[in-house]
């Protein structure tokens, strides 16, 4: 890595950082302050829910063409001018119809974020240090909505409506702040994976989906994301609570059992992932996720006392914890690294599109059957789990040796004696 991709990419994890704190805000209480403080009520505080995952669903396909054609940069600084206008105006309106429209423009502004920051770091980084730099940016986002999330809650008073403004405003500053910082980043271009051309933004959707390694990737993404994240605060809190007896100061322990063990996991995680295939890495999460279920399967359908339910319940999101930092160096790169030279924008998009699409459904899905079909529920989803496994091993055959274990790169470089030219480099990678 260059000095100038090492000083841009440092300033991309502050970024995230900035991004994630200010988004720790205001998340936890999303509910609370439209349901309760407003007084509009369950079912508009679920609209505004809705609402995020509608908004992300319309801008993500146009997003990934924007960041093609205009580069990341740009288009992450319009995505947080929108979401701190967003933000802004949800922390000040008092009707439904303006906590919508503020929570369509915050929800599309976060969402593109996402591609967008993914797309800057893969420019900024190589194929050895990619997996490193993905890494760090889950760190730093979990880190992020923790301390944001923690220094939230001693300011929000449920009896004020100043205190939640008081949270969107300081979301708001943290997004500005942030664009103010990526204004600073001069992006340098790093090579990438794989010798295809250079492709334009036209027909990239249709390029795209005649990749059949990124196809199997994004239907694995779905079952990754729909079996894990789409759980998190639907079905499997529905779960603990109505199956294994969980309080609500348990629940906030398992979540926060799941940001420790990223936190604490995440680095020792990446040593021992970064020299593994990394369809065998995701397969691997598959069986450390089944096993999260069995475990939150004995929490709710076991005979066991209320303190062992407790502890499997937080074991189980524990589990899950060390799963996420297994695939947080595994996906993003490997993402990056099927995309054709000049399309890596494309390619995060779509599969930040799929992430928000299993993030819709899982809750719908999962949600009823956690709080009434128990059984049916884990058994479920310890199938979804297996699933994963097994569409990674298959992934793995489509994949070609140095996109599965990119570290091949480097070596075969060494191996030949010398440095080559940029492009012969680029063409043995």
């Amino acid at each position: 890595m260059t000095r100038a991709m090492g000083a841009a990419m440092r300033r991309i994890h502050v970024g995230n950082a900035l991004s994630a704190f200010g988004l720790g805000f205001t998340v936890p209480y999303l509910y609370v302050y439209v349901a309760q403080v407003r007084g509009l009520g369950a079912m508009t505080a679920g609209l505004v829910l809705a609402v995020f995952a509608v908004a992300a669903l319309v801008v993500l396909p146009f997003a990934g063409r924007a960041i093609v054609r205009r580069g990341p940069l740009p288009v992450l600084l319009t995505a947080l001018v929108t979401a701190a206008l967003g933000a802004l105006s949800l922390g000040l309106a008092s009707s439904q119809t303006t906590v919508l429209l503020s929570a369509a423009a915050l929800g599309a502004g976060q969402a593109v974020m996402q591609p967008a920051l993914a797309t800057m770091i893969v420019e900024c980084s190589t194929a050895e240090t990619r997996s490193r730099a993905f890494a760090m940016q889950f760190f730093l986002q979990n880190l992020g909505l923790g301390v944001g999330g923690l220094i939230g809650g001693h300011l929000v008073d449920a009896s004020s409506a100043g205190s939640f403004t008081l949270l969107f405003s300081i979301e708001a500053a943290m997004f500005l702040l942030l664009a103010v910082v990526m204004v600073t980043v001069r992006m340098p271009h790093s090579p990438k994976i794989g010798n295809a051309p250079a492709e334009s933004a036209k027909g990239g959707w249709k390029r795209m989906l005649g990749n059949r390694a990124m196809v199997q990737l994004c239907v694995l993404g779905f079952v990754l994301f729909f079996a894990c994240y789409g759980q998190f605060e639907s079905g499997l809190s529905a779960y603990g609570v109505e199956a294994a007896g969980i309080s609500t100061s348990a629940l906030g322990t398992a979540l926060a059992a799941n940001t420790a063990m990223i936190v604490v996991a995440q680095f020792a995680v990446l040593k021992f992932v970064e020299r593994r295939r990394r369809s065998r890495v995701i397969a691997g999460v598959g069986l450390i996720w089944a096993v999260a279920w069995v475990t939150a399967g004995y929490a709710g359908l076991g005979h066991g006392s209320q303190e062992m339910a407790t502890a499997a319940f937080v074991s189980t999101y524990a589990l899950f914890g060390l799963g996420e930092a297994m695939l947080s160096p595994t996906v993003a790169p490997l993402v990056a690294d099927l995309a054709p030279e000049g399309m890596a924008g494309q390619y995060n998009s779509a599969f930040a599109l799929v992430k928000q699409l299993a993030l819709a459904v899982g809750p719908a899905v999962g949600g009823p059957m956690g709080a009434s079909l128990h059984a049916p529920y884990i058994v479920m989803f310890l199938l979804f789990s297996l699933g994963i496994t097994f569409l990674a091993v298959r992934l793995g055959r489509q994949l070609t040796a140095v996109q599965d274990q990119p570290w091949l790169a480097k070596s075969r470089v060494v191996a030949q004696g010398g440095t080559k030219p940029a492009g012969q480099e680029r063409a043995h990678a």
